[in-house]
């Protein structure tokens, strides 16, 4: 039988199939292999009953994300509070390169305007943004603007994510009331939220299928190299034919069409400076070696 992994907890995977849930257990092989079955999977299973079952093969997958395990999205909602905890466009790009990495599409949901007494600021990042591609939506206490946001989740697999504190659980159980997920307190001392999902779970919102993931205070790009980084600026690949050698790096080199859109302000600045920050950060990362590379250079 074929179905989509729906929730992975305690070592069980549940496998929804003609409307119904089976639990299951992966193959020992997988392990064996170093597979790592995620949520969103869609595989090849056994059961005689919804209660014990067996995943025989996993289907190729169109993505995955590694934090949060989740595979197969199509839609990556990433939430992010314009108070308590502050804004941050730093961690907002991040997210946006990491969905922009993994072919998944991205919507900002900026939360908490109404505790904010002049919105102007945020309304001008939603144009910086918005201008870029994306879409942008400013939520308050009111639900006015839910439905904007349901009207994206149609027949999609979507992946909440961003500040921890932002309220991505609060939202949930807005869009559905039945979700009852919990929501935890703002750290004063931290300044972020306390960690409050504990495992990866789809669930049924608004005709599509989300998953509620652990909010981040960071994100490190382990898998990004410095020639695809200018990729996952989209203002940068309008421009990239302008620019005077074939391999800009967008730093050093004359003649480049990005430093010129950042010095007339079509390129916002701040967006510049997040690019080469992390520019920086993954040239200087430490390379990573599996178990099976260090064995085999033994």
């Amino acid at each position: 039988m074929k179905g989509q992994i729906q929730k992975a907890l305690s070592g069980f995977y549940y496998v929804a199939h003609k409307n119904k849930l089976y639990q299951t257990r992966g193959r020992g092989n997988f392990r064996k292999k170093g597979e790592k079955i995620y949520v969103g999977d869609w595989v090849e299973f056994e059961s005689e009953n919804e209660r014990e079952g067996m995943i025989l093969s996993i289907y190729p997958r169109n993505n995955s994300l590694i934090r949060p395990a989740v595979a197969n999205i199509t839609l990556g909602v990433v939430v992010m509070s314009v108070v308590e905890p502050a804004f941050s466009s730093n961690l907002l790009d991040r997210f946006l390169v990491t969905l922009e990495f993994a072919n998944i599409r991205p919507l900002i949901v900026l939360t908490k305007l109404d505790l904010v007494e002049d919105d102007t600021v945020f309304q001008a990042w939603k144009k910086i943004y918005e201008t870029i591609g994306y879409h942008v939506i400013l939520t308050t206490e009111d639900d006015t603007e839910l439905a904007e946001l349901k009207e994206e989740f149609h027949e999609e697999l979507v992946v909440f994510m961003g500040q921890s504190g932002a309220g991505k659980s609060t939202l949930l159980n807005r869009l559905n009331i039945h979700l009852d997920l919990s929501t935890g307190e703002i750290s004063e001392s931290l300044g972020r939220g306390k960690h409050t999902t504990r495992h990866v779970e789809l669930h049924e919102v608004a005709k599509g299928l989300v998953a509620d993931t652990p909010g981040f205070s960071a994100i490190e790009f382990l898998e990004i190299e410095k020639t695809d980084l200018p990729k996952q600026f989209p203002e940068f690949v309008a421009r990239e034919n302008e620019c005077k050698f074939r391999e800009c790096s967008h730093t050093h080199e004359p003649h480049c069409a990005i430093k010129q859109a950042v010095e007339t302000g079509e390129i916002a600045k701040e967006r510049y400076d997040n690019y080469l920050q992390f520019l920086s950060e993954i040239e200087n990362k430490r390379p990573v070696y599996s178990k099976n590379k260090r064995k085999s250079s033994e």
